[in-house]
């Protein structure tokens, strides 16, 4: 396919889930019969056609793989001067794949899963609006499209989180991740108004170009705000409290956004932003340290939480952490981060799409307590849901492990003490996850069966687990298709740069080996607390401290609202006093005195012949004597 070709063709990969989203919500309940065949047809169009242009794209040499369209002049404001256009190259690519691919099989998922919703063409309208939102923000040539497919993310998770607002928890969970990633978005405007102040342009190529010539206060500022960005929309610390309460929405929800789509355009951002944080030490070190904290915080959290879709949300909050932490490594660690992340799409989205499946056959029910012994009477379920499983672990051949593996082996190639305590945090990471996934299929699948009395468990249709095995089979192999021969990090290199070989501190092979181990590990210590013993339907009361903070979310939302909340509100009280006792006291006193000198002076105008007489004799008078007295004078 020429360049020409994808040209033409590249608008209409955002424009058909957009016109999807558009008809559906503008025709109403005319479209409530094929308004979900309409949408997940545009999304699978559009899925053909980033796999005709991902064809094109292989068939050119390197340096003429990148297609530029700019499509109208968006904003011809003075100085800043910004087209809209799209810009598909490596990266981007990877991302087109990935969000029509998955998104295609959430939809055609979503179908069988939400069959009995009155508003289900309203949801796939908003799931088309979504995709077209990630499309934009992946595709744009410069960070003012970038922003506008960001804040189209936002808007879309809001109305989709929120989708069944009738309940108070669904309506309150669509305004904290609302409000929450406002607070990130901020530093993504900041840094539009740095990147125009500096370097009088906002699209990628200029920006890059020009970044050599900053100073490095200006980048590092550049490089702390896109961070900030990146924690909102990640759900990376300190920005992680909206993640865990946003499964109040569908479950093709929680595999569209946490899987495939909005949780991962942080590091997106990140990556797409690398000329500037290779020049930015200090801000790198920030992403570094955001990426190390956050994996080790979601896992934590994943170990404690019995809602099957919590549980999982966690483990984003974690897999992203060490996407993010990869990034933070810069050209060492770009391609690694998108690795992981595509890899995480199949096989996170595999047990999102797996847990809706058990909880459809559970009556809603998500509490891991109340199931055990599902393998038998959901077998597809399972085996799709247990390849994710043994993928997000890192059991080979399974595609987390190659992923995982080089964020790991990155880490301890970071050198020196940093590179050991990278290093050691990744690999117990890696430990945590294999206990806390394990705990998730045991008390899922295994064990006695604590069901409700009056529910009986059965397996899903084929709309649901059709999509479930194509994406179980993508948690196989995604991982060694990518890895083998540095395929990924040979496609990525001409936009993230080369991934030099690392100098570990000990030889590959047998880190992998100590990896394997950790990880087996973690699967023993959880088989031997609930694989062995009997699973209590409800949880005992714990002593421990680690376990009562994980349970509270290591009190992300009592340190927000220490931290932000209150003194927000206490401010914006000290604000509302000053306004009522001085701005609005001055106003009222000016207001005041021309009251009273209008009804003073009113009183001269009274209507009365006499009066006037008698004020004309005055002024004569008056008039009269001053001018006798200036002549005696």
């Amino acid at each position: 396919m020429s360049v020409e070709v994808s040209r033409q063709l590249l608008w209409l990969i955002p424009a058909l889930p957009a016109i999807g989203s558009m008809i559906l919500l503008l025709t109403g309940r005319r479209a409530d019969r094929w308004g979900h065949l309409l949408a997940t047809g545009l999304a699978l169009l559009s899925a053909v056609i980033g796999v005709l242009l991902w064809i094109g794209m292989i068939g050119r040499d390197s340096p003429d793989r990148t297609v530029h369209s700019d499509l109208f002049s968006w904003v011809p404001v003075g100085d800043l001067r910004v087209d809209f256009g799209f810009q598909l190259d490596q990266l981007a690519m990877c991302f087109v794949l990935l969000i029509t691919v998955v998104g295609s099989l959430i939809h055609i998922y979503s179908i069988g899963y939400m069959s009995d919703d009155p508003d289900r063409r309203r949801f796939f309208a908003y799931l088309n609006l979504f995709l077209a939102a990630m499309l934009v923000l992946v595709l744009s040539d410069n960070y003012l499209g970038l922003y506008l497919g960001w804040e189209g993310v936002g808007v879309a998770s809001y109305l989709l989180i929120g989708f069944w607002q009738h309940k108070p928890s669904a309506a309150t969970a669509a305004k904290k991740a609302f409000v929450v990633n406002r607070v990130g978005d901020m530093g993504l405007a900041i840094a539009l108004m740095i990147m125009f102040a500096t370097f009088g342009s906002v699209a990628f190529g200029e920006v890059f170009g020009r970044a050599d010539g900053a100073g490095d206060a200006t980048l590092t500022a550049l490089g702390f705000m896109f961070l900030l960005a990146a924690c909102g929309k990640s759900a990376q610390v300190p920005l992680q409290s909206w993640l865990g309460d946003a499964m109040e929405g569908p479950t093709p929800v929680s595999a569209l956004i946490h899987a495939a789509t909005m949780v991962t355009a942080g590091v997106y951002l990140i990556t797409r932003s690398g000329p500037i944080f290779n020049l930015a030490p200090h801000a790198q070190t920030g992403v570094v340290v955001v990426g190390a904290v956050t994996l080790l915080f979601g896992a934590i959290i994943g170990c404690a939480k019995d809602d099957i879709k919590k549980a999982l949300a966690a483990s984003t909050m974690s897999q992203i952490g060490y996407m993010v932490l990869a990034a933070g490594l810069g050209p060492a660690g770009y391609a690694f981060a998108i690795m992981h992340l595509l890899t995480h799409g199949f096989f996170k989205a595999g047990l999102f799409l797996g847990a809706g499946s058990v909880m459809h056959g559970m009556n809603d029910e998500t509490d891991m307590r109340r199931f055990g012994g599902l393998r038998t009477a959901m077998p597809i379920t399972f085996a799709t849901f247990g390849l994710g499983y043994l993928a997000i672990i890192g059991v080979p051949p399974f595609a987390g492990f190659y992923s995982k593996d080089h964020i790991i082996e990155a880490a301890f190639g970071a050198g020196g003490a940093r590179g050991w305590l990278l290093g050691l945090v990744t690999l117990l990471g890696a430990g945590v996850t294999a206990f806390y996934m394990t705990r998730v299929m045991l008390l899922t699948f295994f064990g006695e069966k604590r069901w409700a009395t009056g529910v009986h468990p059965h397996e899903s249709g084929s709309t649901m687990t059709g999509p479930m095995i194509v994406i179980a089979l993508g948690s196989i192999a995604s991982g060694g298709l990518l890895a083998i021969g540095g395929t990924l990090s040979d496609w990525l290199a001409p936009v993230v740069g080369d991934a030099h070989e690392h100098a570990l501190p000990i030889p590959a092979w047998s880190l992998t080996v100590v990896i394997l181990v950790t990880v087996a590990v973690g699967v023993a210590v959880a088989w031997r607390q609930y694989g062995q013993a009997p699973i209590p339907v409800r949880a005992p009361i714990e002593v421990s401290m680690l376990t009562i903070a994980a349970r509270a979310d290591l009190y992300g939302d009592a340190v927000n609202e220490k931290l932000l909340m209150r003194p927000g509100q206490e401010i914006t009280a000290g604000l509302v006093a000053v306004e009522n006792g001085g701005l609005d006291a001055a106003g009222r006193g000016v207001g005041t005195a021309v009251t009273s000198t209008s009804a003073w002076i009113r009183q001269w105008q009274n209507g009365f012949v006499r009066s006037y007489a008698m004020s004309m004799l005055a002024g004569t008078v008056a008039v009269v004597a001053l001018i006798m007295a200036v002549n005696i004078l």
